[in-house]
């Protein structure tokens, strides 16, 4: 069964003092704008999925097709994580091309406006935890 969630409010946790970095081939801390700038470059040169890796051992993918963008975060290696949800949205949207070539469909309500999902993004890099107010899927 899959569970979905509203965030409300998060306390601070211990991520506060986690680190991430942009997984392409630099291992690099990086601040919250460094990695959107990064994003932004990526999906421009035809890169549509980036992982994030941070210090405390968790990760984050970003996986877009331009329009709309998938993002989830994963407690450590083999985690199935979460992902964020537009819940009211409808149909699907193609176009998600992986690292290896696959090409990817997803219904839209497992997706997020790529404009949202930057902002996700920004907040994961900045304080460790979704923001108040985001809907998403427990995939574990």
């Amino acid at each position: 069964m899959v569970e979905s969630w509203a965030v409300e409010s998060w306390a601070v946790e211990s991520w506060a003092v986690e680190s991430w970095a942009v997984e392409d081939g630099g291992a690099v801390s990086a601040s919250s704008q460094a990695v959107l700038k990064s994003l932004r470059a990526r999906v421009g040169r035809g890169l549509l999925e980036t992982w994030l890796t941070s210090s405390a051992g968790r990760s984050s993918a970003f996986v877009t097709n331009t329009e709309r963008a998938m993002v989830t975060l994963l407690s450590e290696d083999g985690d199935p994580g979460e992902h964020a949800a537009d819940p009211g949205a409808e149909g699907t949207s193609t176009g998600f091309v992986l690292s290896t070539g696959q090409h990817d469909e997803y219904p839209d309500r497992d997706t997020v406006p790529i404009g949202e999902a930057l902002r996700l993004v920004e907040h994961i890099v900045d304080t460790g935890s979704w923001p108040a107010g985001v809907h998403g899927v427990l995939d574990r």
